[in-house]
């Protein structure tokens, strides 16, 4: 991989959608030399452009977000343990038995109010132990209106695969890092990087970033669910079969011609691809799509195990084809179509 220190530095750093200050200052950092203007705006996202000198140049922006998925307190009983509401989808199964983190350190455990068999996923069924001895205790270390998130290492595991906790969606942010990089400068299109806030609560920071862009062409860089393991899902996403090229999902219906030309940047490049279809979840396509009289929109897409749990797993290779596709993508003469 082109920097996988960075890959796993973005994963470790404690950012639940709403609070993703920590990530958002990590991202200016890094980012800030390679970029021709920078901003912040009023909701915390980081928009980096990148100009491009082409004639019949096109504002192309890419999106990956910042915030992962996590519960907020909303109640402390007289025992100690922490009433949690859900901070974007959990899955009740996956949080069972787990650990998770506070943005304070507070190390917690996941637990249910009877059975997990008898709580489908209801996460008004689980509860954070603390190991406080009491109401009191606990309010030493833990407020209501607190988050926790998971707490999972950076591994890899055989074949070539990685991991990690919080792949969705620092790995597109590390993609958008890695593409920002390679962007000479010379390319024919206005590139917008744009490191998005809450899109595990219904894609608003991209909407916000969207509104002030106003781009030609809006690409989700985001994961998706894979179909090659027993799991509650159907499909034919895979992991180490490419790059995933949306082409619907429940919140969009990619544009024609995005596909297209990604399609044929990847037979011309030799990067590998398939096809993206999913029948459940969405990414921040679906808000930059309906932007003032509308964007064509598309997404470029990571198979992943396991999403939204804390041993989310993907292909380093497919990884790298998204940067590679994001890179011929921004270079392409899109006065041709």
């Amino acid at each position: 991989m082109r920097d996988e220190s960075l890959l796993e530095r973005l994963t470790q750093i404690w950012g639940v959608a709403g609070y993703e200050n920590e990530v958002r200052n990590t991202i200016r950092a890094e980012i800030t030399p390679y970029s021709d203007e920078l901003w912040e705006d009023a909701v915390g996202n980081v928009i980096a452009l990148k100009r491009g000198n082409g004639e019949n140049k096109k504002k192309i922006m890419y999106a990956a977000h910042m915030d992962q998925i996590g519960f907020m307190v909303k109640s402390i009983e007289e025992n100690g343990l922490l009433h949690i509401c859900n901070m974007g989808w959990n899955w009740a199964g996956s949080a069972y038995n787990e650990r998770v983190i506070f943005r304070n350190g507070t190390v917690g455990v996941v637990g249910c109010y009877g059975p997990i068999e008898e709580a489908k996923n209801s996460i008004e069924k689980l509860f954070v132990d603390i190991g406080a001895k009491d109401k009191a205790d606990a309010q030493n270390m833990v407020k209501i209106g607190d988050c926790c998130t998971y707490h999972g290492p950076y591994m890899h595991l055989a074949g070539g695969q990685i991991c990690s906790v919080a792949l969705d969606d620092r790995l597109g942010c590390y993609q958008l890092i890695e593409s920002l990089k390679e962007n000479s400068g010379t390319l024919p299109n206005d590139v917008y990087y744009c490191f998005v806030v809450q899109e595990e609560l219904g894609c608003r920071g991209s909407q916000v970033a969207a509104q002030q862009i106003k781009p030609d062409i809006g690409i989700a860089v985001d994961i998706t669910p894979a179909h090659d393991y027993p799991n509650d899902l159907t499909g034919s996403n895979k992991i180490g079969a490419g790059i995933g090229i949306k082409i619907c999902d429940p919140s969009v219906v990619a544009d024609e011609m995005v596909v297209s030309v990604m399609e044929k940047l990847c037979a011309e490049n030799g990067i590998p691809c398939q096809r993206e279809v999913i029948d459940r979840g969405g990414t921040d396509a679906s808000s930059i799509n309906l932007i003032d009289a509308g964007v064509r929109t598309g997404g470029i897409c990571v198979v992943t195990r396991y999403p939204h749990s804390q041993s989310s797993v993907v292909s380093a290779e497919d990884v790298e084809s998204g940067i590679d596709l994001m890179n011929a993508f921004s270079a392409y003469d899109f006065s041709q179509q």
